[in-house]
């Protein structure tokens, strides 16, 4: 029989099987908008330009960003039949992208705050700051939605971050679930040098059959004590991240990162390895980030993001992003998909929401929110570095 690897099922069935068989049981000025370090802090430069600016037009931004999070909260983004996106495109390969890392598309050299913690753990130092912060991401396509928050403080040399993100994906086909718990450190060896080293727990559990019906490959793993259907937790482990990112002139990050650095050789865990390189000021930003993806294809493959911010107002930022996705060993061509996105930023609290939609390849839509309050304008105390 001559099996045509164009063809979604068979790349499905395929990859669904990789994956079961391989599993074990078991800014500183806000979140939205990046602020480099200066000698009279990002507080107080905050501050300095922004208060005073609740006009009439501020009200009204926040008023519209509310309403279009309770509009996008509000809808059904359970998938109406299973999916049938390639399984890293539907996964996300098993990354949490906020708001604003999802707009600007790539944020591993110059992004701080709270998304720190998903995409480079030394990135924590970058700015003095404490945040905490809740996101939603969402995935039409694949029936994937992912609610959770993260905290961190900056505000001392050494820093550091918590995450809890829990999620499902393909109620109607794979009933997937997921728990991401996250806890980070970075280091300021100097205020032009930062390290970092992130743990992470993952537990995915699936309850739903795959293309190949009842089978280990395509339903996961059987319950003993829950027969005839029921499910084991399809993978439970323990991986960890690190980075580093080097700034030579004020406006320039230098960035090198790894996550899932067990290399458990997994599509649920994939280890990805990159670096990015970032320019930023306080009211722009411009970055280009490539990284290798070891693991989601069973193949080595690569994605390149590069992406900027511009802020307007002093209030609202405007963000814009593209990404390529080589998506060898998928079974599909490469993946081109463009991002944007709007937030609205005063000193005490940032609204943000972005969208990512492919332009050629499998059709992903890719929706985040995210708000985040900063603890920092209460007028807490921060050392110098």
């Amino acid at each position: 029989m001559m099996i045509d690897t164009n063809d979604n099922l068979w790349v499905q069935v395929f990859a669904e099987a990789e994956i079961a068989l391989r599993a074990c049981p078991l800014r500183a000025r806000t979140s939205a908008v990046f602020l480099p370090m200066t000698r009279t802090g990002w507080h107080e430069t905050v501050l300095r330009r922004s208060l005073g600016r609740k006009s009439a037009m501020s009200r009204r931004v926040l008023s519209s960003l509310i309403a279009a999070l309770a509009l996008l909260s509000g809808e059904r983004f359970a998938a109406a039949e299973p999916s049938t996106l390639p399984h890293g495109l539907a996964y996300n390969y098993g990354e949490t992208e906020t708001a604003r890392s999802l707009g600007v598309g790539a944020l591993h050299a110059s992004g701080g705050s709270v998304s720190s913690i998903f995409l480079n753990p030394a990135n924590f130092g970058l700015s003095r700051a404490y945040h905490v912060g809740v996101l939603t991401q969402f995935t039409p396509e694949a029936g994937r939605h992912l609610y959770g928050g993260a905290v961190m403080d900056s505000t001392r040399r050494m820093s550091g971050g918590l995450s809890f993100v829990g999620g499902f994906q393909d109620p109607d086909g794979l009933d997937r679930t997921t728990l991401d718990a996250r806890a980070a450190f970075a280091f300021a060896i100097a205020p032009s040098v930062h390290v970092g080293v992130g743990g992470r727990y993952l537990r995915v559990h699936q309850d739903g059959l795959g293309v190949l019906g009842n089978s280990r490959a395509s339903g996961g793993l059987h319950d003993p004590e829950n027969p005839p259907d029921g499910r084991s937790t399809l993978l439970e482990t323990v991986t960890f991240d690190a980075g580093a990112t080097f700034r030579p002139v004020e406006p320039l990050f230098i960035a090198a990162f790894g996550q899932n650095l067990t290399h458990m050789q997994n599509g649920l865990v994939p280890m990805l390895v990159g670096g990015g390189v970032g320019f930023a000021t306080g009211d722009f930003t411009v970055e280009v980030d490539g990284l290798a993806d070891l693991d989601s294809y069973g193949t080595p493959s690569a994605r390149v993001m590069a992406g900027g911010e511009v802020l307007l107002l002093d209030v609202l930022p405007l963000r814009f992003g593209y990404r390529f996705d080589l998506m060898k060993g998928s079974g599909e061509k490469p993946a081109h998909a463009v991002s944007g996105g709007i937030g609205y930023v005063i000193p005490q609290l940032a609204v943000d929401a972005s969208v990512r939609r492919s332009v050629s390849g499998p059709a992903e839509t890719v929706i985040a929110i995210g708000v985040t309050y900063h603890v920092e304008s209460l007028g807490l105390e921060v050392d110098p570095y």
